[in-house]
C-alpha cells in the first residue's frame, strides 16, 4: 500500500518526513518539483510533479491519497480515491461536498478522514477526552450548566507591532475575517457577522497566566454533536474560536475597515493584493521561532457553584527542527494516515477520532510535539 502525499507546503514537511523515515511506501506529488526535492529529496527520490491523471494511473486499491493542497482539491481527490478503492486523508474541515460522499465511501469500504491536524484536529482529541472524563466522573450531573471553550492560535514568540506573522499565505486569514460565526453564549445562539464584533479576552492557565484576545470562529454549534454532548444538557456557553495576542484588534483596525468594504471580483483582487503585501512584510524570517497555543476547556456548575472543570493547556514553539505550526499540523495527520492503513478507522467520512483505543495513543503522541502540555484541574 502506497501513501500518495500531495503538496509539500510549509505545514506539510515534518509529518511527511516522519512517514518516509518510518519506512512507509510514500510517493510525493507537488506542483513544483524543486520545492519537493528541497523538502524531502535527501530521503526519497519518489517525487513527481502533481498531475491528477498521473496520480490516478498510479493509485491502487488500499492506497491512501493525502491532500495538503488548497481546499478546492479535496473533494475531487476524495472522489477519485473512492473510484479506485483507495482512502483519503486531509487536515482540513469537512466541507458539505465532502460530507455527502459518506454513503458512497461506506459502500466502497474506504475511509475519508479529515480534520486531523492542529485546529481542526488536536482540539477535537482534547474535546473528546474532556467529555469522556466528565461523563465518567463522580461529579457528572446531567442537569449541570456546562461551559465549553476551545481556542487556538499561531502567534509570535517575539511580538511585533502588527501583533502577528504569517506561517503561510495570508489570504486564508483575510477570507476568514469576512466569515460569520455562530456559538452559544448565556444559553442562547450568538450570531456574529464579523469576528471583530465579538472580541473578548481569555486568561490562559499557563504556568505564568497570560491574557489573549479571542473571537468565535465559523459555526461552533454542530461540534456539540461531534463531541457527543447530550442534546438534553444545559449548555451555557459553547465556542470554538481563534486566539490572538493582546493588541491585535487595535493593530488590525485599518485592515478590518477595508475588508468591510470589499465586494465582488474587485474585492477578491484587493484581498489578493493585501495578502501579497502582508506576506512580504509579515512572514516569518528563516529560523525565526513561531508559537502555537491551544486551550480546550470544559467546566460544569450547579446552583452557581463550580462542580467540575478541566482545561487542556498546550504551548509549543519552533526550534532548530522547524516551526511549531508545521509539526502540530502534519504529525497528527501522519498518525491518522497510519491508523487508516492499519484499518483502525471505519469506512466513510470522519473527523479526527473518538475511538477509545486511538484517542489516548494520539494524545500521547502529541505530548511529544509541544514544549508544554498539561491538564489543569479547576476543582
Amino acid at each position: 500500500m502506497t501513501i500518495h502525499w500531495c503538496g509539500t507546503g510549509l505545514s506539510a514537511i515534518p509529518g511527511l518526513r516522519r512517514l518516509i523515515d518510518a519506512g512507509h511506501e510514500v510517493t510525493v506529488w507537488n506542483r513544483t518539483l524543486e520545492k519537493a526535492q528541497d523538502a524531502v529529496g535527501d530521503i526519497t527520490q519518489r517525487i513527481h510533479v502533481f498531475d491528477v491523471d498521473a496520480l490516478g494511473a498510479e493509485l491502487q486499491a488500499g492506497d491512501v491519497v493525502v491532500s495538503m493542497l488548497p481546499g478546492d482539491w479535496h473533494v475531487a481527490l476524495a472522489e477519485m480515491a473512492i473510484g479506485k478503492g483507495a482512502h483519503f486523508v486531509s487536515s482540513s474541515y469537512i466541507a458539505p461536498e465532502m460530507r455527502v460522499l459518506d454513503a458512497k465511501a461506506r459502500a466502497a469500504g474506504v475511509v475519508l478522514l479529515n480534520e486531523i491536524g492542529l485546529d481542526p484536529g488536536i482540539d477535537h482529541l482534547f474535546a473528546h477526552q474532556l467529555v469522556d472524563t466528565y461523563r465518567a466522573s463522580d461529579a457528572f450531573d446531567k442537569d449541570a450548566n456546562l461551559t465549553f471553550k476551545s481556542y487556538c492560535g499561531g502567534i509570535l514568540k517575539h511580538p511585533n507591532p502588527f501583533r502577528y506573522k504569517f506561517s503561510w499565505s495570508p489570504l486564508g486569514v483575510l477570507k476568514a475575517l469576512r466569515s460569520p460565526s455562530k456559538s452559544i453564549r448565556d444559553f442562547k445562539e450568538l450570531d456574529v457577522a464579523r469576528p471583530w464584533d465579538a472580541i473578548s479576552h481569555y486568561m490562559a492557565p499557563l504556568p505564568t497566566p497570560e491574557s489573549f484576545e479571542v473571537y468565535p470562529n465559523r459555526d461552533s454549534i454542530p461540534f456539540m454533536g461531534q463531541y457527543q454532548f447530550d442534546p438534553a444538557w444545559n449548555v451555557k456557553e459553547f465556542v470554538r474560536g481563534t486566539l490572538r495576542l493582546n493588541g491585535w484588534t487595535d493593530a488590525w483596525a485599518d485592515v478590518f475597515k477595508e475588508i468591510e468594504t470589499l465586494e465582488g471580483p474587485s474585492g477578491e483582487t484587493r484581498l489578493k493584493e493585501m495578502s501579497d503585501q502582508f506576506w512580504a512584510e509579515n512572514a516569518y524570517d528563516e529560523g525565526e521561532p513561531d508559537r502555537v497555543v491551544m486551550f480546550v476547556e470544559l467546566t460544569a456548575e450547579k446552583d452557581g457553584k463550580a462542580t467540575w472543570g478541566q482545561t487542556y493547556v498546550m504551548d509549543a514553539w519552533g526550534d532548530e527542527n522547524g516551526t511549531a505550526m508545521a509539526r502540530l499540523v502534519s504529525i497528527p495527520l501522519s498518525l491518522g494516515i497510519e491508523a487508516v492503513l492499519a484499518g483502525k478507522i471505519d469506512a466513510g467520512v470522519s473527523a479526527a477520532t473518538h475511538d477509545a483505543e486511538l484517542l489516548p495513543l494520539w494524545i500521547a503522541g502529541i505530548d511529544k510535539l509541544a514544549q508544554h502540555l498539561t491538564i489543569v484541574d479547576h476543582t
